[in-house]
């Protein structure tokens, strides 16, 4: 064990930084059991696959978040040994490491990255009793029924994409004048929605979607397969155009998007386009520069920097721990809301003396308006239901800056609807 910048960290974990520098992963080895009044979490990161344009800097706040926990004395005194690997967004690998932790390390719980390994496993996260904190918001992992060890920090993906399209119909579709023609004569808004068909994390939210659009009186075009490497979207597009999209949804992390869009813009198709959280940040603007005038998107926590309770620590952080890390974006902070969740619980449970899975779960359903900061709305888990908040701030860029769109609140607004939503 090497003791690092303020944090008790294996050789996995150490290597797991460099990779972060380096732009390579890791690669498993055996770690001793945790000494006394250390508490072991595994970490499952994606810093060298397809979605490794956001999860790089997602990886790097776990770390941050986790040094920072122990240089403020840990959680009741005990200190987090964190243990990061890099998975290259490969669902065996991913379950592998998963053993490893759970066999080897002894870890109380795991800090996870994509939808498919997190789904695929959630049923041995069930059976084992260990607390599951993804970066998947998938909305399959909301219903504690089927998946009660599963847990994030945000709204849910299929949360996130009815309130975009819900957002994007009250304030564009009914109040810009490019369409005053179309709805004066009683015409339908149009949507086409382009993700990766294979891979889980772009499909999740796509039911639900579809049934949103047309509960609001869309026509749904055909679909578009881009995959998550896409360097050239301008078939899908084309396809696309024959439907005429009045708005189109983006389903893949940033840089797949970013192609996605430039094409469209270079083959002129007419449509505004709509954004998944993965996809939408910093990174989108730096792609695409001015084409990105107009994008509208999904924000689960405060873009980095933003002048919000907690900030000031992720930035401190950040130059404190890995300042060779220059361009941090919202994946950092939203890294640290789903540290800071899995935090509250450590300490809630270690108080109880029930510092293990079922005692963390408890304290995480326990958790009523748990306010985190981070720009990141209160929030509320019990046994029933494990959407933490149905709150979603919807962006638009303009002048090359993310503002403020619409805050939607899908219970308040659809009350009657908001019961049948969870888990999918």
């Amino acid at each position: 064990m090497i003791k690092r910048g303020g944090v008790a960290i294996t050789i996995v974990g150490l290597l797991a930084t460099l990779a972060l520098a380096m732009g390579c992963g890791p690669q498993a080895t055996p770690a001793a059991p945790a000494p006394a009044g250390e508490i072991p979490i595994g970490a499952i990161m994606d810093t060298t696959g397809p979605t490794s344009d956001v999860g790089k800097d997602y990886a790097a706040g776990i770390q941050d978040a986790i040094r920072w926990i122990n240089d403020q004395g840990g959680v009741n005194g005990k200190r987090i040994r964190l243990i990061l690997n890099d998975y290259g967004y490969r669902v065996p690998e991913a379950v592998t490491l998963y053993k490893r932790y759970r066999d080897i390390d002894k870890v109380v719980a795991v800090l996870g990255w994509g939808t498919g390994d997190t789904s695929a496993l959630a049923p041995t996260v069930a059976k084992d009793q260990i607390p599951y904190i993804s970066a998947s918001y998938s909305g399959e992992l909301t219903d504690p029924s089927k998946t009660p060890y599963n847990f994030f920090a945000a709204s849910d993906y299929s949360t996130n994409a009815r309130a975009a399209l819900l957002a994007w119909y009250e304030e564009i579709w009914l109040k810009d004048d490019r369409f005053k023609a179309e709805r004066e004569a009683g015409k339908k808004p149009r949507i086409v929605m382009f993700y990766s068909f294979p891979t889980p994390y772009s499909s999740a939210p796509i039911k639900a979607l579809k049934e949103f659009a047309q509960l609001l009186g869309f026509e749904i075009g055909p679909d578009q397969d881009v995959s998550l490497t896409a360097l050239d979207a301008k078939s899908q597009v084309l396809a696309a155009k024959e439907f005429n999209p009045h708005v189109i949804w983006h389903g893949n992390t940033t840089q797949s998007v970013a192609t996605a869009i430039r094409d469209a813009k270079a083959l002129d198709l007419q449509a505004d386009h709509l954004v998944n959280n993965w996809g939408f940040g910093e990174e989108l603007l730096r792609l695409l520069g001015p084409q990105a005038e107009g994008v509208i998107g999904i924000a689960v926590t405060a873009f980095y920097g933003e002048n919000v309770p907690g900030m000031d620590r992720v930035k401190e952080a950040a130059q404190k721990y890995n300042p060779a890390l220059k361009e941090r974006t919202i994946r950092t902070v939203q890294a640290w809301a789903n540290v800071m969740l899995l935090y509250e619980a450590l300490k809630k449970a270690d108080a109880a003396g029930q510092l293990n899975g079922p005692g963390i779960r408890a304290a995480i359903e326990s958790f009523q308006n748990l306010d985190i900061g981070l720009g990141v709305p209160p929030l509320t888990y019990t046994s029933d239901d494990h959407r933490p908040t149905s709150q979603v701030r919807i962006y638009i860029v303009r002048n090359g800056k993310f503002e403020l769109l619409k805050l939607v609140d899908l219970k308040e607004k659809f009350a009657d609807q908001w019961p049948k939503w969870k888990g999918y």
